[in-house]
């Protein structure tokens, strides 16, 4: 059975990544996702993907947040995963039996934390709320519940988790009501200041991208634009100098650099060098997330062998363009420029069956662990299903060391 993992961020209240929610389900067309379901998708999760992909791939270091069911509590398939970076989320259908509750307290004495996800205020959870280390609370409950929540279970030294958060304005409400954790899309939908300027190290990025994406890349103008900038001058020639590329004689003009690397080959490089001053100071996974989707984007044009390779990788890369510069998406595609094709995918005007907007669409379903569309579209583009793990097994890491470079 192809098994899948997803991985959703969570942040702390300096918008540092945490940790990660990893979300699963069993992957056939004809599975129908219920509670049983779930938990055979947990259990191969745990025991084939997790440890295929391996945990240190998959959080960076973060802690993991795992739904566990009923039937996954009373068994004892949490006992494979590290207690350090593990907290086991209890779904809120969960009732706090006798059963559940032995095993719960069997969870804490191993050294387990556990986390309560969808949390209901209701005295039935008293059991429960005892032996959590966090509850997750989503944004949709009325404020004055989850402001005397936070109250209540802060002085019981319980960790507090906003869950759903999704614009700007729910996430600046959590963390002033107290929250410790935060997850949902907030950081996608950022406050939009009409009339803002762009910062000029923000405006010549934006020239540079430009530059490389005209029809003809015009090398002596490019070389003149990288040139006047240190910062990027080194990265280029450090890109170009690396083991990826195996050259036994070292590059040291700018010119031959991009040269070498040729015209599909600086359109990624400037895109992604360019990724970090853009982002200014957003939090470092925004930049991860999107070389993780320009990535995987790549891949699954390659595994669909209808070509568009580099138009895909920059369809996942900019995704998130109104994010990086506190603009709307129109706008900051209108400054950019991009090509008909990837525009039109990025604003959501592609026809259905373009193939860059089935790929696009592919990889954001696959974000939010939307099994039957993946599915779907994967059949669309006459991609297998193992595949499509399989490029997003290979762009984490890829997109975690390009981050960092």
């Amino acid at each position: 059975m192809e098994v899948f993992v997803a991985r959703q961020p969570i942040f702390d209240r300096n918008r540092q990544v945490w940790g990660y929610e990893l979300l699963f389900r069993s992957g056939a067309a004809q599975t129908k996702f219920d509670g049983t379901e779930a938990s055979s998708a947990t259990r191969q999760v745990i025991s084939n993907s997790m440890l295929a992909i391996g945990l240190d791939t998959l959080l960076q270091g973060k802690q993991a947040l795992i739904n566990f069911g009923r039937e996954m509590v009373l068994q004892d398939w949490y006992s494979t995963l590290p207690k350090g970076s593990t907290i086991i989320e209890l779904t809120e259908d969960i009732e706090p039996d006798g059963e559940v509750m032995a095993a719960v307290r069997g969870m804490r004495e191993q050294g387990y934390r556990i986390a309560l996800d969808d949390f209901q205020s209701s005295p039935r959870m008293d059991p429960l709320i005892q032996m959590a280390n966090m509850i997750k609370v989503e944004m949709q409950t009325p404020k004055t519940q989850q402001e005397v929540m936070i109250r209540e279970f802060h002085s019981r030294g319980i960790r507090m988790l906003s869950e759903k958060v999704e614009t700007d304005s729910d996430y600046r409400w959590a963390l002033n009501a107290g929250y410790d954790y935060f997850q949902g899309y907030f950081f996608a939908r950022p406050l939009v200041v009409k009339g803002k300027q762009i910062p000029a190290n923000k405006l010549q990025c934006l020239e540079l991208l430009q530059e490389a994406h005209r029809p003809e890349v015009d090398f002596t103008r490019l070389t003149s634009l990288i040139s006047r900038d240190v910062s990027f001058s080194y990265k280029l020639l450090r890109y170009a100098n690396s083991a990826r590329f195996g050259r036994t004689t070292e590059i040291q003009s700018i010119r031959r650099a991009l040269v070498m690397l040729g015209e599909c080959g600086i359109r990624k490089w400037i895109a992604i060098a360019a990724l970090p001053a853009i982002a200014g100071d957003k939090p470092r996974e925004l930049i991860t997330q999107s070389l993780v989707r320009g990535r995987f984007c790549e891949l699954l044009a390659q595994a669909s062998g209808q070509g568009n390779e580099d138009q895909a990788f920059l369809v996942g890369l900019f995704s998130m363009l109104d994010a990086l510069l506190d603009r709307p998406l129109e706008d900051a595609l209108g400054e950019l420029g991009l090509a008909l094709p990837l525009d039109s995918v990025l604003r959501g005007q592609a026809p259905d069956d373009s193939v860059l907007n089935r790929i696009y669409k592919l990889v954001r379903h696959y974000e939010v662990a939307d099994w039957d569309e993946v599915e779907r579209l994967a059949g669309h583009l006459g991609t297998p299903t193992a595949q499509v793990g399989a490029a997003y097994r290979e762009a984490l890491p890829w997109a975690d060391e390009m981050a960092r470079a």
